[in-house]
Parts: structure tokens; C-alpha cells; sequence
């Protein structure tokens, strides 16, 4: 699998930006090769609309056949790379892109959503239980900080990921992360929020 699919059509982000294309193209990175009947199960849909939805995918480059792995009744389909990307000024260019890149952001809040709303703490050792969750962080920083940050978090995680890959409690972990500016809220008063980083 290739690491990273760069996107520079906005067209071609919002092919995957629909809600259930999306969904199989996660469940295809993070599950592995699967047809279209077992896609459908795990998203309630039929094997005609998941298979429709895989064969637009395919078409973009999204996703291919497994060679490996053929089913002779039906065809199954794998991941063809592990991140979908796109350059955020690229797309704010023209009205099409700045759309579907936000389209695509609302599907990433629908996934962290889901997430969330799958998460059983009883299902789970004490140990996962205690280390999962989310933060939130007010700062101020300028661009160039946020795009060290992103760097670095990205480089952690490919770090951890590689170092713990063998790991026998290593499960399957769904890491977000994101930043967005965002303009101070006057009280009452008139006085503004104060700027300083917190946690909540």
C-alpha cells in the first residue's frame, strides 16, 4: 500500500467526500481487503450500493482488486494508499475546492463521532480504557507553529506506530488531529476571551 494519496482536483476530493464512500474507504484502510456484501453488512447498506459506491472509488484511483486475495463469486477490493491529502490553499482557490474540502472536514467530525459513540469502556482493558479520550487546547500560535506541530504529531505517531507494530496489546487505534483559527469571543462586558493555552 502506497503511504499517501495527494489530491489537487476538487472534484476528485469530493468523489470520497460522499458519506458512505468515505466510510468503506476507512473501513478498507483500517480492516483490510473485504467485497462489497461485507462492506454493506458493517454499514447497513446493500451489496448493490456498497459495490456501486467501490466501483466510483476504484474509478479515482481510491481503491483496487485484491489480486491476492480473489473471491470467485464476487470481487474484493483493498486500499490502495494509507492517507488521503490535499494542499488547504490549493483548494481555497476556487469556491468548488474550499467546498469539498469543507465537506471532507465534516466527514472527519462524522467518523470521530462514531468513534466515539462505539466506544464501550467495558469492553475494553482497564489500561486502553485509561489512556483513550480526547483534549482540547487554546493557543496562540502563528502558522508557522501550527505547521510544526502537524509535522510533529504526524512524525510521532509513524514513531509509535513502527515501535510498538508488534507489540502483543498493540489494537487498532483511531488518532485525530486538527486546528483551525478561531476568533475571540467578546463577554457581556464587552472584554474578549483570554488567549492563553488550556485544557478542558
Amino acid at each position: 500500500m502506497e503511504e499517501r494519496f495527494k489530491i489537487s482536483d476538487p472534484q476528485v476530493l469530493k468523489v470520497v467526500a460522499h458519506p458512505l464512500r468515505v466510510r468503506l474507504l476507512g473501513l478498507l484502510r483500517g480492516d483490510g481487503p473485504a467485497t462489497a456484501s461485507e462492506l454493506g453488512r458493517k454499514v447497513g447498506e446493500s451489496s448493490g450500493s456498497t459495490s456501486y459506491h467501490l466501483r466510483e472509488l476504484a474509478k479515482y484511483g481510491f481503491i483496487e482488486e485484491d489480486p491476492e486475495r480473489r473471491d470467485g463469486r464476487e470481487r474484493r477490493w483493498r486500499a490502495r494508499h494509507q492517507y488521503t491529502s490535499w494542499d488547504n490553499l490549493e483548494m481555497a482557490a476556487t469556491p468548488e475546492g474550499q467546498e469539498a474540502v469543507r465537506i471532507m472536514q465534516l466527514r472527519q467530525l462524522e467518523a470521530l463521532g462514531r468513534a466515539v459513540e462505539a466506544f464501550e469502556a467495558g469492553e475494553w482493558p482497564a489500561e486502553l480504557v485509561e489512556v483513550s479520550g480526547m483534549s482540547d487546547h487554546l493557543v496562540r500560535l502563528p502558522a508557522a507553529g501550527v505547521r510544526e506541530l502537524s509535522e510533529r504529531v504526524d512524525a510521532l505517531v509513524r514513531e509509535l506506530s513502527e515501535r510498538y507494530a508488534d507489540d502483543p496489546g498493540a489494537v487498532p487505534m483511531s488518532v485525530w488531529s486538527a486546528a483551525f483559527p478561531r476568533r475571540p469571543q467578546e463577554g457581556r462586558d464587552g472584554s474578549q476571551e483570554p488567549q492563553d493555552g488550556r485544557d478542558r
